[in-house]
């Protein structure tokens, strides 16, 4: 099935604020598995990191500086490579809390004067998948750029291809979703992106699964994710896909059904967000979550500013880096807060 294409600058507000709505409804679960998530709050998710309220991590941080750089360099992924190594070294700076272990290696790299086309470890991580979204929206007329932008933007921080191969994957997605394009299409094209045995079974059993109209906790566990889902990008993309395509035409239903799954709750939820977003819009996203996603210097008008500007090529807004710095060390102390409440019951 397939639906109408909405304008480029919609695309973009929806899978950006997509994005920053599975992030935030993800982060207060992240690392618990999908027995403690229903014992603690049921079945229902809502914005509750700060007093009901929903604050940002680094997978919205990572596509708004994506979105910066794709403003600054449309033309030349070398050059967006560069721009968007700049801004990931400015953020490492800031201490960004719960940043993926080799996205910190690669940003130190950075900082000791290593080349950002050679910057990247080898790591199979979710980091590039997490921001690859927004690429696939911008360019869901030029597959040939995208790929190459995805490739840029995966190779600066991870260089095993399984990392590149998930964060394609998603960046297809996004196009697929942008552009109301067939979904029945897009999954015969899946095993293409991978040949790994890993990538293989978790395409077979997808299409199985979708056949058999399972939900998206089933398909989970077939992948032996009974804990939830990890940070290895052929767990987490698979599982993000598998969610946009149980429920393409309902935003909340595919983000809950991926939140579910718990594990890594922040970034699954992130992905199936900003593909989501990216096909019904910004209006599509509930607005008991909107209003509660409050956060800064980085926040929803930001990101609303961002999409407007990027659709237009020119630079989005960008943040005051002294602010981040002091955002982060208050974002610290509420994750530590929210590390302790977990000693408590129900536990």
């Amino acid at each position: 099935m397939s639906h109408s294409s909405p304008p480029l600058a919609t695309a973009l507000a929806g899978s950006l604020l997509g994005t920053a709505t599975g992030d935030a409804l993800g982060l207060p679960a992240e690392g618990l598995t999908p027995a403690r998530i229903r014992r603690r709050w049921g079945d229902t998710w809502t914005m509750r990191l700060l007093f009901h309220r929903g604050m940002l991590s680094d997978d919205t941080e990572h596509t708004y500086a994506v979105a910066q750089s794709l403003a600054d360099h449309p033309d030349n992924p070398d050059a967006f490579q560069r721009a968007l190594a700049a801004r990931l070294r400015w953020w490492f700076l800031a201490l960004p809390a719960g940043l993926g272990m080799a996205t910190a290696k690669a940003c130190l790299r950075l900082w000791l004067g290593i080349s950002p086309a050679k910057s990247g470890v080898f790591s199979a991580g979710n980091g590039p998948a997490m921001r690859s979204a927004i690429i696939g929206v911008f360019f869901r007329h030029d597959p040939a750029r995208r790929t190459a932008f995805v490739r840029a933007s995966t190779r600066l921080t991870h260089t095993d291809p399984k990392a590149e191969a998930a964060a394609q994957a998603v960046a297809a997605a996004s196009t697929c979703s942008a552009n109301g394009e067939s979904r029945e299409n897009f999954l015969l094209s899946l095993p293409e992106f991978s040949t790994a045995p890993d990538w293989q079974n978790a395409i077979t059993l997808l299409c199985s699964h979708l056949a058999a109209s399972a939900e998206t906790h089933e398909y989970a566990r077939s992948l032996g994710l009974t804990r939830g889902v990890t940070g290895y990008a052929f767990h987490t993309v698979p599982v993000a896909l598998y969610a946009w395509l149980r429920h393409p035409d309902d935003f909340s239903a595919a983000l809950t059904s991926a939140l579910n799954c718990g594990g890594d709750t922040d970034t699954v939820a992130a992905i199936v967000g900003g593909i989501t977003g990216a096909a019904l819009g910004p209006e599509s996203i509930p607005a008991e979550w909107r209003t509660r996603l409050c956060d800064w210097p980085l926040s929803v008008q930001k990101l609303e500013a961002a999409a407007t500007a990027l659709a237009c090529k020119s630079p989005p807004p960008r943040l005051f880096w002294p602010a981040r710095l002091l955002r982060n060390l208050f974002f610290l102390t509420v994750v530590l807060l929210h590390g302790f409440r977990r000693l408590l019951p129900p536990c």
